[in-house]
């Protein structure tokens, strides 16, 4: 995530405690930041981080960003 905001990116990793008890998709990623334009930005919901990651990672990449595994 370091190597996101190097490049002017907006890293922000939620897991709610609700939706988590009612059983539905507990963690959040977005990414916002300047290498997006018309104040676009990437967010996906998912079962687990690894699943936000697996659904965002690619987005980011089709942008042009460097991501460091």
């Amino acid at each position: 995530m370091e190597s996101l905001a190097e490049q002017d990116v907006t890293v922000l990793f939620k897991v709610d405690a609700e939706r988590m008890r009612d059983a539905r998709q507990p963690w959040t990623f977005v990414a916002s930041g300047a290498p997006f334009r018309d104040d676009l930005l990437v967010r996906t919901d998912g079962v687990s981080l690894e699943d936000c990651l697996k659904a965002c990672l690619p987005r980011l990449r089709e942008f042009g960003l460097v991501i460091l595994d």
